[in-house]
């Protein structure tokens, strides 16, 4: 498994929080890997925390599960998880059961957007002229 290996807790906290997930969504391990386009053999090995997918992996599970991909990126080690924490509102619109998954992965969307924290830019106080567009400086 070279190049695979990540300490124990953290392989087990990614597939105990995939597992959580799909069992909340009520979807079986086969659902999963035939909504993630991914073999069942694998779900179940990242489940059991014997695997680390890649980042691309993760974010067909998190589509499939719709959660946000950098809550899975977080558990998985591939992202700080001091700025990526999935918040209380996340988890709770990610459980409802009485929203779809593209209804929970929009709203998400619109509440990281609302809240600054899809950007990764340690800025949240920059003020802007609110009738300016962002112009491209680089």
């Amino acid at each position: 498994m070279e190049g695979s290996e990540v300490p124990t807790h953290e392989r087990s906290s990614l597939g105990d929080f995939i597992a959580s997930q799909r069992r909340a969504a009520e979807m079986s391990l086969r659902q999963l890997a035939d909504r993630a386009g991914i073999s069942n053999p694998y779900v179940s090995q990242i489940e059991r925390g014997l695997r680390k997918p890649s980042a691309e992996v993760l974010s067909q599970i998190a589509t499939a599960l719709s959660v946000s991909a950098e809550s899975l990126y977080v558990r998985a080690g591939l992202l700080d998880g001091q700025a990526t924490r999935p918040t209380q509102t996340e988890r709770a619109i990610s459980n409802d059961p009485g929203l779809s998954p593209a209804q929970k992965q929009a709203l998400i969307g619109v509440y990281l957007a609302f809240t600054g924290q899809e950007d990764q830019e340690p800025e949240p106080t920059h003020q802007q002229d609110p009738e300016t567009p962002d112009q491209h400086k680089e």
